[in-house]
């Protein structure tokens, strides 16, 4: 059984409110495993690839490239192994 989960853009430093979303590392379709790199973001202090927390398949981009999103705003839908 899976299950749809909506990946949102975690706060990773105190003062951030906000990233850029740089690029995709993984299309619609394509799967991933733990660890593997999702998406690729970019705030004014750091550049930083977001993983996964599970192996799956990456479903939909909620959001373009370039695009600036808030902290805890969803980037992407996933799917990956209830439990």
């Amino acid at each position: 059984m899976t299950v749809r989960v909506r990946v949102r853009l975690p706060k990773i430093g105190m003062t951030m409110e906000a990233a850029t979303v740089v690029r995709f590392c993984r299309q619609p379709g394509e799967s991933f495993r733990t660890g593997d790199p999702l998406y690729e973001i970019e705030t004014e202090k750091v550049s930083q690839e977001v993983t996964a927390t599970a192996d799956g398949v990456m479903l939909e981009h909620c959001v373009a490239e370039g695009d600036d999103v808030a902290v805890g705003a969803h980037v992407c839908v996933v799917e990956v192994a209830a439990g």
